[in-house]
């Protein structure tokens, strides 16, 4: 792997996402890591050796896909992405590589336009004083990420508070339904921690993935 570039920060993991948008890029299990090439084979040079955190980065975004004969590429589809339907701005249907505990990469469904929170971490009031910390909108851009997990689940509904208690197996083995009930306990306990009124807009907003204007006048707001 001599040549090869490796790390997590901003810069290589820009780097590597630029790369796998290159046809014939490719990432392996390679030692403890991860190794992009640009062949279309083992045989070729790595040229960025990424770590576990940047890998999971990837699958974020851009997205992986398995590859045949192993691996993963890039999840490219652009043209794919249909108008936001009526009722629903920022609102894009597709589809999100997500990591299961057995580390098997499934295809979950996901908006993929602007969500809400970031609509709104961008607004500024008449001060200039921005609507939304970035601690905030971090915050609420992962409630939404927790809420699509949970709802990709075969049995779970909306319905957080008739969720099994945590503790009640003992299995040391992850099944692949406990990263699902795991997200779900999450959205559970963000939206117990909230007032009323506002429990009511993120579970409208975050959760359900509608849009202000929609939530706001579904809450009469």
């Amino acid at each position: 792997m001599s040549g090869a570039t490796s790390g997590t920060g901003g810069r290589s993991l820009d780097r590597a996402r630029a790369l796998m948008a290159r046809p014939g890029a490719w990432l392996d299990a390679e030692g403890g890591g991860y190794g992009l090439r640009l062949g279309g084979d083992r045989r070729a040079r790595v040229v960025v050796t990424l770590d576990e955190a940047a890998f999971r980065a990837l699958v974020e975004r851009p997205g992986l896909r398995v590859r045949n004969g192993g691996g993963w590429t890039g999840r490219h589809a652009p043209g794919e992405a249909a108008a936001p339907p009526p009722g629903r701005p920022g609102h894009i249907e597709g589809q999100r590589a997500v990591m299961q505990a057995d580390g098997r990469l499934t295809l979950s469904p996901a908006n993929l336009g602007e969500t809400p929170i970031a609509w709104l971490l961008r607004r500024k009031d008449r001060y200039g004083r921005p609507w939304l910390t970035p601690a905030q909108g971090v915050a609420g851009e992962r409630l939404s990420r927790d809420a699509e997990i949970a709802l990709s689940g075969p049995s779970l509904t909306m319905r957080w508070d008739a969720l099994p208690r945590a503790g009640g197996g003992s299995s040391a083995v992850a099944e692949p339904g406990d990263r699902t009930l795991a997200a779900a306990r999450r959205v559970a306990a963000a939206l117990g921690a909230c007032p009323p009124q506002t429990r009511l807009m993120l579970d409208s907003i975050c959760v359900r993935g509608r849009s202000i204007q929609l939530a706001e006048g579904r809450l009469g707001l």
